[in-house]
């Protein structure tokens, strides 16, 4: 199979039902953001995280794709085919308890902080903007979209900010306040 197919070429493209559609659709351009989020957790990745934390943002990965399958078939007909393709209110559920998980190794937070730190910090909170970014355009569009998904990156936006000071606590930069 080859990566091109041409069939862009005019400037559109399909849903996962065949329904052609404008590129700058405004349902192509959300799960656009998810995919720019989710290579931006690529970055966070490759940049030497513990273990722990690459694990955790694997299945964060992983459901992205999830999400964007599913914002891909606004007919909803293959979440209910193919499982890992179905953002689940579990999910959010674990996105919590992972939240609850870090922040007890942190300390409270007081004030607005200023983006940065370690390379990985900064590059969470860029993931982090993206997610907000996603969760408007969710919230934007006209049709129907499962509730679950705008939960779900509600949550992981939540996630990424303290994973942001989590990841940068850990290097042994601090919170700068604004």
């Amino acid at each position: 199979m080859k990566i091109y197919t041409r069939t862009g070429d005019s400037g559109e493209t399909s849903y996962f039902d065949g329904t052609r559609v404008r590129k700058d659709d405004p349902r192509l351009e959300t799960y656009g953001d998810v995919d720019e989020l989710n290579a931006w957790l690529g970055v966070v990745r490759a940049s030497g995280i513990d273990a722990a934390i690459d694990e955790e943002l694997d299945r964060v990965q992983r459901d992205l794709f999830a999400v964007g399958a599913q914002l891909a078939d606004p007919a909803d007909k293959i979440a209910t085919r193919v499982t890992k393709a179905a953002v689940t209110e579990d999910n959010v559920l674990r996105l919590e308890a992972l939240i609850d998980r870090c922040e007890s190794e942190l300390p409270p937070l007081r004030h607005f902080i200023l983006a940065g730190g370690t390379p990985a910090g900064a590059a969470l909170h860029v993931a982090r903007t993206i997610c907000r970014r996603a969760e408007r355009r969710i919230v934007a569009l006209e049709s129907a979209v499962d509730p679950v998904l705008l939960q779900y990156l509600n949550r992981l936006s939540d996630l990424l900010f303290v994973l942001a000071r989590l990841v940068n606590h850990r290097g042994g930069v601090g919170d700068k306040e604004w």
